[in-house]
């Protein structure tokens, strides 16, 4: 017993020596191409991505309902801040959201057609976890911001919702983004405008210069 008691002990020093002489590896980034623990996105590259295929944003009066503005075609485009080693969380500016208005309808009573959406105040923070939770902030002092312009039986009316932050989630299942819900608050429009609205859009795939981005 003694015996072999010894030859564990011995086996168990030559194998932490063993290991002390290797380096440990790296780990990988948070942001990688090609694949999970794939090549790093670099700090500086531009993110984008459109509408997941066969999929609308929408901005609905209520979490429920279906009554509001919906659109097939938008793009986002982000800036990568810093893109640590993973697990971590890394960070990107977002410079551009847009919303093609030619597919975007409303069902609102009143509303004949939208004539645009423009999201204000950008660039937004916007940072990514290895969990692939997302959180997209404005400047401080600022606030998230989108401009609804549309057609109603009486005339053009602009309605403006403000919200303080949204929260998304990233998966490589489709290397997409979602957004579920995320509350608006209406702060300027007449009474045409839906008193608030709760924004839902899936975008994939998120690609850097066309090679598809993971998150780990």
């Amino acid at each position: 017993m003694r015996t072999r008691s010894l030859i564990a002990l011995a086996g168990a020093v030559v194998a932490l020596s063993a290991a002390a002489t290797v380096p440990a590896s790296a780990d990988g980034a948070v942001l990688t191409t090609g694949s999970a623990g794939g090549t790093a996105v670099a700090v500086g590259d531009v993110l984008s991505a459109p509408l997941a295929s066969g999929t609308s944003a929408t901005l609905y009066s209520s979490a429920t309902g279906t009554s509001g503005v919906k659109c097939t075609s938008s793009v986002f485009t982000a800036t990568v801040t810093d893109n640590p080693a993973a697990p971590g969380t890394a960070t990107e500016s977002v410079s551009g959201h847009t919303f093609d208005a030619s597919s975007c309808s409303s069902n609102v009573l009143g509303v004949t057609g939208v004539t645009g959406i423009t999201v204000d105040n950008l660039p937004y923070s916007t940072t990514v976890a290895s969990d692939g939770t997302l959180t997209v902030t404005p400047a401080s002092g600022s606030t998230i911001q989108t401009t609804v312009k549309l057609k109603t039986l009486l005339g053009s009316i602009t309605c403006v919702y403000q919200a303080p932050s949204l929260s998304g989630k990233a998966s490589n299942t489709g290397n997409s983004i979602a957004f579920t819900n995320q509350a608006f608050t209406k702060v300027s429009g007449s009474s045409l405008c839906f008193a608030a609205g709760y924004f839902t859009a899936k975008y994939a795939p998120v690609t850097d210069n066309g090679a598809t981005v993971f998150v780990n």
